[in-house]
């Protein structure tokens, strides 16, 4: 049976497809938490490609985390949202963690993907469970289905220019957030916070100088669309306040990813049903004692996501479409 690999990190990194891990459907399960963005993209990864039959998933609550991590309700109706452990009924994330490694002495963060048939995990690290999910489960899609068979986020002609946005995106923006709201002096903060917002500012610039693309890299959604949503569509309602990122709001100073945000939210199914605003404000607002000591949660910006207007409709027509049948997927 396999072991939990040796990692610097304590990450679990088996991969779906190998001779230990064949896709199989409902084999396997999946551990989110709805206010994760690394969760996120899973989710939205697992919600676009159709997988939902497939893999079957249980939802920690967004907060609390003092006293033992991450917990799941005792009924589904607690908090709406979360769910009961569908696997073994644990109350906290952690005993999920150590029914695979005994003596596991990591982070016990979501996702989590998990094996039923060999009893442990496969993998936790979001990036690899995004791109096994891309294609693992193709051939278990209906026949009809080739908008889902045929989605790809991580197309090979694309890879270079995925990897490369990942390489600094990810560090800068979607981990940078972190460094600048849990620096704990001013001098890390400053330095912190400037480098979320230049790659903000270069992602912006990037969307001017291709006016053609609906999504970043062109007709087609990328892993990277994923990725920088579930960072983008928190950016507005949580960091900016909880964070201390300031200089800007993704609404009122960046124009073209404001627009994509928007088309992202409001056009590609799925994306708005696997968005809680509920779980992403409470949690960071009520898990965070050093940061907000009264878990006060606040009010605004209203509306969460700007609507999606006839100039916008009418932007979004001008653009290259993708195949019709991709319509709401692409």
């Amino acid at each position: 049976m396999p072991v939990h690999p040796p990692t610097q990190n304590g990450s679990w990194r088996h991969q779906l497809g190998s001779p230990d891990f064949p896709p199989e459907p409902d084999r396997y399960h999946l551990y989110v938490g709805l206010f994760c963005p690394f969760a996120h993209r899973v989710l939205l990864t697992r919600e676009l490609k159709g997988l939902q039959q497939f893999l079957p998933i249980s939802i920690v609550k967004p907060y609390p985390k003092e006293g033992g991590g991450w917990r799941f309700p005792s009924t589904d109706e607690e908090y709406p949202g979360s769910t009961v452990d569908h696997l073994f009924h644990s109350e906290f994330l952690h005993d999920v963690y150590f029914r695979s490694d005994t003596e596991y002495e990591g982070k016990y963060s979501v996702p989590v993907l998990w094996d039923k048939k060999t009893n442990q995990i496969v993998n936790n690290e979001s990036e690899d469970i995004m791109r096994m999910l891309n294609t693992a489960f193709n051939d278990f899609l209906p026949a009809h289905d080739t908008a889902r068979r045929e989605l790809d986020f991580y197309p090979s002609p694309l890879r270079p220019q995925i990897n490369e946005i990942s390489s600094w995106m990810m560090p800068n923006l979607n981990s940078g957030v972190y460094r600048a709201g849990f620096a704990t002096d001013q001098e890390s903060y400053e330095k912190n916070c400037r480098i979320v917002f230049a790659t903000i500012d270069r992602l912006e610039s990037y969307l001017s100088d291709h006016p053609r693309n609906i999504y970043v890299l062109g007709p087609h959604i990328t892993e990277i669309d994923l990725k920088l949503y579930t960072t983008l569509v928190r950016f507005d309602v949580i960091y900016q306040q909880h964070f201390k990122l300031m200089i800007g709001s993704i609404r009122h100073n960046y124009p073209h990813l404001h627009r994509w945000l928007k088309h992202m939210y409001w056009n590609v199914a799925g994306v708005k049903e696997t968005t809680d605003f509920k779980h992403i404000k409470e949690n960071y607002s009520k898990s965070h004692a050093d940061v907000n000591p009264r878990a006060i949660t606040p009010l605004g910006p209203d509306p969460n996501i700007e609507r999606w207007t006839e100039e916008d409709e009418q932007w979004r027509k001008d653009r290259e479409q993708g195949p019709e049948s991709l319509k709401g997927h692409m």
